[in-house]
């Protein structure tokens, strides 16, 4: 039996790890081939969790590949257009079209508002808003081409409701929804279809790490795993601390497959019930 997106080519940023990559290998488990982009480099205002590597883009490389399909991997930043351009220009020349983006590709950061520098207010906006605006922009017109296709943006919780001590990142992740709906009424005549996926905490290194325990719970000695989980609990109504990457996926999987032909300019949640709290 065919796969949902069997014969399909997705491009995906942020793909080297955690979020990116379980896109890519469920995707991949569907049939798509993969157009893969990440910066693989630090990020000067992010201390809360190690960049990704050129070895995690390979090791997502191997992981398409075991799974017998075909990807395309290029280290490139969601800032510089070019850079994206020519990667999914020559995604698009080895595997033959374009019928899916996530713009996944993001970071985030905690600080009280008052204390988040210039600096890093501006690459927070310039990866995690421009940077999605970038993505779009260089695959609008080969979706085009294709006669069409799916966009999912990677939101957040903290594009539908107001987060303390992530004002960058909260005002990005609510500016990606304009994004989204300008787009979707902009190419629906294109058969081009626009929606964001909004997980709760999800377990990437992102949040599993101490220094985000520490952060979340500034005024503990001792943050552990085990109080992060505790404290992350209590945001539910669902009886779980936070999401697995393939739930995002999976939510991601539906929205780009032919089940949400008439789905578009929808923002989905994907959050244990987080929002109606």
């Amino acid at each position: 039996m065919a796969g949902r997106v069997e014969g399909k080519v997705a491009f995906i940023t942020g793909a080297a790890r955690s979020q990116g990559r379980s896109h890519a290998l469920r995707l991949a488990q569907e049939g798509a081939d993969v157009i893969a982009v990440d910066v693989c480099a630090p990020i000067g205002s992010i201390r809360m969790y190690p960049p990704a590597t050129e070895e995690d883009l390979a090791e997502t490389v191997r992981q398409v590949e075991a799974l017998d399909r075909r990807i395309v991997a290029t280290k490139a930043d969601v800032r510089d257009p070019a850079a994206l351009r020519a990667a999914v220009d020559d995604g698009v020349a080895q595997l033959g079209r374009l019928d899916i983006v996530l713009a996944n590709a993001g970071v985030f950061e905690l600080s009280p508002s008052l204390e988040l520098s210039d600096g890093a207010w501006q690459e927070m906006i310039d990866i995690n808003l421009t940077g999605v605006w970038n993505t779009c922009k260089v695959a609008l017109p080969h979706l085009i081409g294709s006669g069409g296709g799916s966009i999912v943006i990677t939101s957040s919780t903290a594009g539908l409701k107001g987060t303390a001590n992530t004002i960058h990142y909260t005002a990005a992740k609510h500016g990606v929804i304009g994004i989204m709906r300008t787009l979707a009424n902009e190419f629906g005549k294109q058969s081009i279809r626009v929606n964001t996926v909004h997980p709760t905490g999800v377990d990437t290194v992102m949040i599993q790490n101490e220094k985000t325990w520490g952060l979340f719970t500034p005024d503990d000695p001792n943050p552990t795993r085990e109080k992060f989980t505790e404290l992350f609990e209590t945001l539910h109504p669902l009886p779980v601390p936070y999401v697995d990457p393939v739930d995002i996926s999976n939510a991601v999987l539906f929205l780009v497959s032919d089940e949400a032909r008439y789905v578009t300019g929808v923002t989905l949640p994907v959050d244990a019930g987080y929002t109606i709290r």
